[in-house]
């Protein structure tokens, strides 16, 4: 591939546990990575789409483009618990989302803690079946054999049927440890052979290398999907989504590691394992603000909008992107926020917008085939910054420091003659005008944070005269509570010092 675009459906966005966890504009970058860990860690991934933008000839791209709908490892591991957030299945539900493909037929996954704790296991024998299900099944095989077995003579055989890909390896294994004078061995299409065996012949066949229970195989089953992760790390190609902080978390926490405390850490830890990163919302924020495009909320729209025949109408060298024969049904349909078609329009709009920035970046005519890396150039200065939502910086430097925060001027609310207000009415008080986030100051004062310098002159402007409300520039040496409280002090001891002086001095 010459590069892969990514997109993820979770059960859930912003966990409201513990309170105040909601982003907000006061928050920093390590703040708000803080927030969302707690998400990720509440949440799970129901479905990952991938699109791999191959550039076989000239200007010509083909894609192939996979959903690969997710389930937690239930194999021998402590059983793992996620949330569903009511809003995201109701959203997920609207577009269609198959949960029986999620809940029955999901690919396994785990990071390196559950991998190693597993693998442990396995060594020693301690087999753990953490599924009531698979329980069931299990005593269901055992009674069937143990039945079986006693009136049996020695190479007969029983076949056990119906089981899933873990119930496989967990029937083997649990039947080969109780049963000293039994073999197994997977025959495919939810099959088991057992058959009954001498403890010598037993013992030749547990040493043997065509053993279809070895620890190995049953790790790359258990693994799951988490094999295919490891190979895109080890291809090291630009990784490519659309608002994709989140994604990149979810990667770090189910198939890496559990996601550290530190911000640092985690970003040293996905610039180790994705080296090049484009966020297709940064580079399309920069575009707009460039370009009079008309302004559009998603992911689609923006593909729309680059598609367009106003834009670049007769330019021969624009990219032509298809997908691959066997990949075609987004070719016929739309079908947003199935993961797989998000990734697939991720990818295009990446280079639809690389080839609009190439363009402007020269006065000459953009020569007939542009490469991969002439995109790469012109997009330098957007790799590794990841979108930031609402916050003080635009992104997140994934190969460096972050910018500094740059906000506009807080404001301070002073009510007169309102008792009782909190954060949440001064919220909806300002919510018709424009938006802001609040924080209380004080009993009577709030402090009132925007993204928008044209919403801080509104406000400003409309309630200059306002009853109750008194709203003016924040300045921290005047409406600081610390400050205020260090001049009251500083007063009194001033205060003090004069008056012992006074009296100090005289007769």
């Amino acid at each position: 591939s010459t590069f892969t675009a990514l997109d993820m459906e979770f059960t859930g966005l912003h966990s409201t546990f513990p309170q105040n966890n909601e982003p907000s504009l006061f928050d920093s970058p390590a703040e708000r990575y803080l927030k969302a860990r707690q998400s990720v860690q509440r949440f799970t991934v129901p479905q990952l789409g991938l699109a791999i933008f191959s550039n076989e000839n000239s200007n010509k791209y083909v894609v192939h483009s996979y959903n690969f709908f997710l389930f937690p490892s239930t194999l021998g591991v402590t059983d793992v618990e996620f949330t569903l957030s009511a809003s995201s299945i109701q959203f997920l539900s609207h577009y269609g989302f198959d949960y029986n493909k999620f809940l029955k037929d999901g690919i396994p996954y785990m990071n390196n803690v559950q991998e190693k704790i597993l693998s442990q296991h396995v060594l020693a024998g301690s087999w753990k079946v953490s599924s009531a299900l698979d329980r069931d099944v299990l005593k269901k095989a055992i009674d069937e054999v143990t039945c079986w077995i006693a009136a049996a003579e020695e190479e007969e055989t029983i076949i056990l049927r119906d089981l899933s890909d873990y119930q496989i390896f967990e029937v083997q294994l649990v039947l080969r440890q109780a049963l000293q004078n039994a073999w197994t061995q997977p025959l495919g299409d939810k099959k088991v052979m057992v058959k009954k065996v001498s403890p010598q012949h037993r013992q030749l066949l547990e040493n043997s290398p065509y053993d279809y229970c070895q620890k190995e195989l049953i790790l790359l089953s258990a693994r799951g999907f988490t094999n295919l992760f490891q190979t895109l790390v080890k291809a090291k190609k630009p990784l490519v989504g659309h608002n994709m902080l989140m994604d990149l978390m979810h990667l770090h926490d189910k198939f890496y590691k559990p996601l550290p405390e530190s911000y640092e850490e985690f970003k040293r830890n996905i610039h180790n394992l994705f080296p090049v990163l484009i966020d297709t919302k940064t580079v399309t924020k920069s575009i707009w603000k460039k370009c009079p495009f008309p302004r559009v909320s998603n992911l689609l729209e923006v593909y729309e909008v680059l598609c367009s025949s106003n834009l670049n109408p007769k330019d021969p060298a624009c990219p032509v992107i298809t997908l691959a024969s066997d990949c075609s049904r987004y070719a016929e349909k739309k079908s947003p926020h199935e993961a797989g078609y998000d990734a697939f329009l991720c990818g295009s709009v990446l280079l639809k917008s690389a080839h609009l920035l190439l363009c402007r970046s020269t006065d000459d005519a953009v020569e007939a085939d542009p490469s991969f890396s002439q995109y790469l150039t012109v997009l330098a200065e957007y790799l590794n910054k990841v979108n930031f939502i609402r916050g003080g910086v635009s992104s997140i430097n994934f190969s460096g420091e972050d910018a500094p925060c740059q906000h506009p001027p807080l404001l301070v609310v002073h009510v007169r003659g309102w008792p009782g207000l909190n954060e949440r009415q001064i919220y909806q008080e300002f919510k018709a005008l424009c938006r802001f986030d609040v924080r209380r100051l004080s009993k009577n004062q709030f402090i009132l944070l925007s993204n928008k310098f044209k919403h801080v002159r509104r406000v400003l402007r409309d309630y200059k005269h306002h009853p109750h409300l008194q709203i003016s520039v924040y300045r921290h040496w005047r409406h600081s509570p610390r400050v205020n409280c260090l001049l009251q002090v500083s007063g009194i001891v001033a205060l003090w010092s004069l008056l012992a002086f006074v009296l100090g001095g005289a007769p």
